[in-house]
């Protein structure tokens, strides 16, 4: 998925883009975080580099290192566009009531939105759903 357009990126790109055993995701999520580097395109929160720590530190296999998780943060940190603050927890509240999606979905959503992303890249929501003129993208999605 190539775009100029400011992109968001959920957890689970980073983290597929970092497991080598998620096989074409892995490719795939290589792919896309290479695109949006190129482009000075890409964005994610605080909260995305958390859940990515979480997960690579405890979950991965093999685990990935404290010392390289350390560096993948520090790296991606240069993505992140704003801190979580009270409006966009407030915000969050409201879209977790009106859209019917679960807490940490809304937050990452009001941060897509917060930070002026025009698409937030997930496999975990609706592809082509629209938060306002927010563009949720599955890149793993096929086009048939």
């Amino acid at each position: 998925m190539a775009t100029t357009e400011r992109t968001f990126i959920d957890t689970n790109i980073l983290i597929y883009a970092f497991d080598t055993d998620a096989g074409e995701r892995h490719a795939m999520a290589q792919a896309v975080l290479s695109g949006l580097w190129a482009n000075g395109t890409g964005l994610l929160s605080a909260q995305v580099l958390a859940e990515f720590y979480n997960v690579a530190i405890r979950k991965l296999s093999p685990r990935m290192s404290i010392k390289k998780a350390r560096s993948v943060i520090a790296a991606y940190s240069e993505w992140c566009s704003m801190d979580t603050h009270p409006l966009i927890v407030m915000n969050a509240s409201f879209l977790q009531e009106t859209h019917k999606v679960s807490w940490w979905d809304a937050v990452i959503i009001e941060s897509a939105s917060q930070s002026g992303a025009k698409y937030l890249l997930s496999e975990d929501l609706q592809h082509g759903r629209h938060f306002g003129e927010l563009e949720v993208r599955n890149p793993f999605r096929s086009e048939t």
